[in-house]
C-alpha cells in the first residue's frame, strides 16, 4: 500500500494533491516546520510515547505563538482512525506542523518490519561531519540539508553518524551510544549472565543532539541494568566495548562496524542485548492503546 498523506484540521481530513512516496519525499514538499515519526506496535493496535511525540509539534509551535490546524486531542482520533484502517499491519506515521501557517499533516504507511538479522547480527554505519541546525527541534529543514549523506544509507551501510570536531553526536535518524565495560569482550556473555551488576559506562552525547524518545526510556533501562551513565560525546577513535543505536520504530540496534572497523569484537555484545530485551519488555509494559475507544 502506497503512503497515504493529509492535511488535517479540527473538522476534517483532506487528502493531499500531490503524490509523495515516501516520508521524506512528503516532508520535502510541504514548507519548513517540526515534525516527529514513530510507528504503531503490537499489530497496530497500541503506540508508545505518543505525548512526547506530539510535543515535539505543538510545544515549539507554543513558543512561535502559532495556531496548529487540528487541536492535540483531535490529532489523537485522526491518528488512531488512520492507523486502524491498516490493521493488522503496523504502520509508520509521521506528523508535521508547519511554521509559516501552524497546518498539520500526516504521512503513514504500512511499517516494514526491520529484518532479525538486524538485531541478531548488528549493522554497520559509515560517519559524516554534520550536525543539525538547532539540536533540540526535530525541524523539517535537516531532512533537507542531509539529503545527499542520507543517499549513503543503502547496501550494507544502515545509518549515518553524525560527528564535530573527532566526537560522535548522534546518527541521522538516531541517537548513539558505547558501551564500555571491565569485563574482556570474549568473555562479557557468560559474565553477565553471573554478574548483571557488572561494571559497565553507557556512554552517550547530551550536548548538541536531538533528546529522542526511545533514548528515555534506554538511559532508564540501562540504570535499572546497574550500568553507570556518562554524558559526553565519544570520540570516533576511541576504543569501546560495544556500541548502538535507537530511534521510536527500530528499538535498540546493535553496531558491529564504524567507518569498516570492527566495533569490540564485531559481534552484538552482551549489554546490548540485554537492553535490547529490557526494551522489548518495556514497550510491552508501557505502550498505550492507540484508540482507547476501540476494542
Amino acid at each position: 500500500m502506497d503512503l497515504q498523506s493529509f492535511h488535517i484540521t479540527d473538522k476534517e481530513r483532506i487528502p493531499l494533491k500531490f503524490h509523495a512516496s515516501t516520508l521524506d519525499e512528503l516532508t520535502g514538499r510541504l514548507s519548513d516546520g517540526f515534525y516527529t515519526t514513530f510507528s504503531t506496535l503490537q499489530s497496530g493496535l497500541r503506540v508508545l510515547g505518543l505525548q512526547a511525540h506530539l510535543d515535539r509539534l505543538y510545544k515549539p509551535a507554543r513558543a512561535m505563538h502559532l495556531k496548529p490546524s487540528v487541536a492535540e486531542a483531535d490529532l489523537r482520533k485522526q491518528i488512531a482512525d488512520l492507523a486502524h484502517s491498516l490493521l493488522p499491519r503496523e504502520s509508520r506515521i509521521r506528523l508535521i506542523l508547519t511554521k509559516d501557517t501552524g497546518n498539520v499533516y500526516i504521512g503513514i504507511q504500512p511499517l516494514i518490519p526491520i529484518a532479525p538479522e538486524v538485531y541478531r547480527d548488528g549493522v554497520h554505519v559509515i560517519t559524516a561531519e554534520m550536525v543539525r541546525h538547532d539540536p533540540r527541534i526535530k525541524g523539517t529543514d535537516f531532512i533537507t540539508q542531509s539529503a545527499e549523506q542520507r543517499k549513503l544509507v543503502k547496501g550494507d551501510v544502515y545509518e549515518i553518524l553524525m560527528v564535530k570536531n573527532g566526537q560522535i553526536l548522534e546518527g541521522m535518524t538516531s541517537n548513539f551510544y558505547v558501551i564500555h565495560s571491565v569485563i574482556a569482550s570474549r568473555a562479557l556473555d557468560s559474565a553477565v549472565k553471573q554478574s548483571p551488576k557488572a561494571d559497565a559506562t553507557l556512554v552517550t552525547a547530551q550536548r548538541g543532539i536531538l533528546l529522542g524518545v526511545t533514548r528515555r526510556a534506554v538511559l532508564r533501562l540501562a540504570r535499572g541494568e546497574g550500568m553507570s551513565i556518562e554524558y559526553r560525546s565519544p570520540q570516533i577513535d576511541e576504543n569501546f566495548n560495544e556500541a548502538f543505536l535507537t530511534s521510536s520504530s527500530r528499538g535498540v540496534v546493535p553496531i558491529v562496524m564504524i567507518d569498516g572497523k570492527p566495533v569490540g569484537q564485531g559481534r552484538v555484545g552482551a549489554w546490548t542485548k540485554t537492553l535490547s530485551l529490557a526494551y522489548q519488555a518495556y514497550v510491552t509494559e508501557r505502550s498505550e492503546a492507540i484508540h482507547p475507544d476501540r476494542p
